[in-house]
């Protein structure tokens, strides 16, 4: 059977595409893919963020996305360094050991390291 669904891309909500460009950008480690008008496309390691803009800040505040990592400690430490503040990573019963970030407009971005022995023992 040939595969139909090749990924999926979050599309977030930005009260300014420039700010958001700039802390995906400097903050997150991602590089800006594209921008036009009210519409902007981030990129790291094989990860696509998209954004569109928005007037609304409780949408954004409303809306998240999850992002598959291959070590949320590593990842955690990044950021800190470039000034993000957030919580370590802490392990969860499902077999993820995650950290989050909120992005300047509200967005919410969880960060999930696959745990295969917590996750397989869990089953």
């Amino acid at each position: 059977m040939t595969r139909q669904i090749a990924s999926t891309i979050p599309v977030l909500a930005s009260l300014d595409i420039d700010a958001s460009i700039a802390f995906y950008a400097e903050r997150l480690g991602f590089a800006a893919a594209a921008r036009h008008d009210g519409y902007a496309i981030v990129r790291r390691d094989g990860c696509e963020i998209h954004f569109w803009l928005c007037s609304e800040r409780r949408i954004a505040e409303n809306t998240s996305c999850y992002v598959r990592v291959a070590d949320a400690q590593k990842l955690y430490e990044e950021f800190s360094r470039k000034g993000v503040r957030m919580q370590p990573p802490v392990i969860q019963p499902w077999g993820m050991k995650e950290c989050h970030v909120i992005d300047p407009h509200g967005n919410l971005l969880k960060f999930g390291e696959d745990l295969p022995e917590r996750s397989s023992s869990a089953a």
